[in-house]
């Protein structure tokens, strides 16, 4: 008998379904798609049941759930509510993804890149816009790996908190708030660093060129800020391992196009069992094993 259709059930937090999401699903090999928009964890049950009372437990990897939407963390604690009305003792269970704007996926693809050129185990980082939905990913999967992290934010307070966040999250990561609110706290934040991923609010400068010049240690520029100006002054939306200034560089589309393959990827993870759950340490052990 030939096997059931892949059916992904598309719950977004927003009142309408993304149509980004949508079209990279069917990319990815989804043969039907359900979308619902204005999905809370108030309402999400129904949705829930109906993806595994539908077919029987041999069937349900042939079913998936992907949550998106534009906030992060609606999306967060829709996939904690999801995941609570299954019932995989029963083998009554689908797989779920959440990448809620995106953060998961892109801050998969921008760890990726810099896993590229430098041992990160060993790296000293700075994560401008730290305290956002991607950069707080991004400071989570550097910390992970192991190497000191700086958590730049023009709020301290917000920086320090994220990085208690993390700490719970990863016990003894080597994790630092700074301040980036002027240009006097540049050089403390860039001292020693050889990684800066700038992932802050589209259209801000983070780090002028005149301030960048003068930190030595600078091996890697990933700027994720894809509306002109560069969040990163003199990287091009395009880089993609471009050398500028004997500095390696990646744009937002050159990170981007990394991000598309994973999060294809991804998709194509969820069909192939029933208890999958892609967040973002898992979305990153899927861009580790892509050949880049």
């Amino acid at each position: 008998m030939a096997e059931k259709a892949k059916i992904l059930v598309q719950l977004d937090t927003d009142p309408l379904p993304s149509v980004f999401d949508r079209v990279v699903a069917i990319d990815a090999g989804v043969e039907h798609l359900l979308s619902y928009g204005g999905v809370t964890p108030q309402n999400v049950v129904p949705l829930v049941h109906g993806c595994i009372f539908t077919r029987g437990p041999q069937d349900l990897h042939r079913t998936a759930i992907f949550i998106g939407g534009s906030d992060v963390q609606a999306g967060e604690h829709l996939l904690s509510e999801v995941r609570k009305h299954l019932l995989p003792q029963y083998g009554l269970s689908v797989s779920v993804m959440l990448d809620s704007n995106g953060a998961n996926t892109t801050a998969a693809a921008a760890v990726r890149v810099a896993a590229r050129h430098l041992d990160l185990s060993r790296a000293r980082s700075l994560v401008l816009g730290g305290t956002g939905p991607v950069g707080q990913r991004v400071v989570r999967l550097l910390a992970r790996a192991g190497g000191h992290v700086r958590v730049g934010s023009r709020q301290l307070e917000r920086a320090e908190a994220v990085c208690q966040r993390i700490l719970a999250q990863v016990p003894g990561a080597g994790i630092e708030a700074v301040s980036v609110a002027s240009a006097a706290d540049a050089p403390a934040a860039l001292d020693g660093r050889q990684l800066v991923i700038a992932a802050g609010a589209p259209g801000v400068v983070l780090l002028p060129r005149k301030i960048r010049d003068k930190a030595s240690s600078l091996k890697i520029l990933i700027d994720l800020n894809g509306v002109p100006p560069a969040g990163i002054e003199g990287v091009e939306l395009n880089d993609k391992g471009t050398i500028r200034d004997n500095i390696v560089c990646y744009g937002a589309l050159g990170v981007g196009s990394i991000k598309m393959k994973i999060h294809k990827t991804a998709i194509g993870k969820l069909f192939q069992t029933n208890n999958t759950v892609l967040d973002i340490e898992e979305i990153y052990q899927i861009a580790l094993q892509l050949d880049i």
